[in-house]
């Protein structure tokens, strides 16, 4: 026991001999050492620095490139896009043109349409109307008829009454309005029978005529607007 404590001193001594050692050497390291060591680690830690920088830097231009790429892809959906835009105003410009020519072709087949009807409708109304005056007319000649047969009783060169004045009077203003309605009486005596607007009742031989002429009108025959309202009623020369 006794010879491990003297051993353990010994050892104690060694490390405090060590440590006095460190201190030494530690306390032998020069200021210019001192500055030295600091230097390099300023310049090892600048080097660090600028070599993150440089990789900063590396990372900095990497990225343009990403964004050039991108400002690409952007530019070429954007024309994607108009290219889309367009063909689709296209088609509906296309499907509009088609759409205003059949309702251009609707409106001239209908503008054609009512021209015919409207032109149909005046036929119509004029026909209407001509078959209208026809038949007053029809009906107002037997008076004018009458109104001849008084009056040929007359004798000519004779003083006439007042009534018979007011009769004349009366057959000249009748005769007058149908005129102006274009009735006219046709001209029968001495003309060729024509069987579209005389109608033969009688026939006499007269070898003093020509065949075929009308020698006397029994009843006239009038027109109205150049078609016949009632046939003249003669007697036609074998």
């Amino acid at each position: 026991m006794a010879g491990r404590e003297k051993e353990q001193p010994k050892k104690d001594k060694e490390q405090e001999t060590m440590e006095t050692a460190e201190e030494k050497n530690t306390e032998a390291v020069t200021p210019d050492e001192k500055a030295a060591e600091d230097c390099a680690a300023e310049e090892a830690s600048v080097e660090d620095g600028e070599s993150k920088e440089s990789f900063e830097s590396e990372d900095t231009d990497a990225d343009p490139e990403g964004e050039d790429s991108e400002q690409n892809g952007e530019e070429d959906t954007d024309q994607k896009e108009k290219k889309r835009h367009f063909i689709k105003t296209e088609k509906k410009e296309d499907k509009l043109k088609e759409q205003l020519k059949e309702l251009n072709d609707k409106v001239v087949r209908q503008m054609a349409e009512f021209d015919n009807y409207r032109k149909r409708t005046e036929k119509e109304k004029q026909a209407m109307f001509e078959t209208g005056a026809k038949s007053v007319i029809e009906k107002l000649l037997p008076v004018v008829d009458n109104f001849e047969r008084g009056l040929a009783a007359l004798e000519e060169g004779a003083e006439r009454t007042p009534f018979e004045e007011g009769v004349l009077m009366t057959y000249k203003q009748l005769m007058t309005e149908l005129e102006k309605l274009e009735v006219k009486p046709l001209d029968a005596v001495g003309k060729e029978f024509d069987p579209n607007i005389h109608n033969a009742v009688m026939h006499v031989d007269d070898e003093s005529l020509g065949e075929n002429i009308v020698v006397e009108e029994l009843q006239k025959g009038y027109t109205y607007r150049d078609t016949v309202v009632r046939h003249s009623m003669v007697k036609v020369a074998n």
